[in-house]
């Protein structure tokens, strides 16, 4: 059996496979826009490996954090903009 970790996105609870990331949870959520530009228009992942900062989300009340690389870990608390 695969283990599986809980964390929190945008106040929901929930689970996926252990050594997931960030990203990949949020869009296996149905989340594909994680934040807005400056003038309002919804902004979601680009590369998916670092480079665009287009992915970041606060994890744990620490903002900027790069959804793409960080796993996902039990109890984390999520949020996008």
């Amino acid at each position: 059996m695969r283990e599986v970790v809980t964390l929190t996105i945008n106040h929901t609870r929930v689970e996926v496979p252990a050594g997931t990331t960030v990203l990949v949870a949020l869009l296996a959520n149905g989340i594909m826009a994680v934040r807005r530009s400056v003038s309002g228009e919804p902004r979601g992942p680009l590369c998916g490996i670092g480079v665009c900062f287009e992915c970041r989300v606060t994890i744990n009340d620490r903002p900027h954090c790069q959804s793409c690389q960080v796993l996902c870990e039990d109890g984390m608390d999520v949020r996008t903009e």
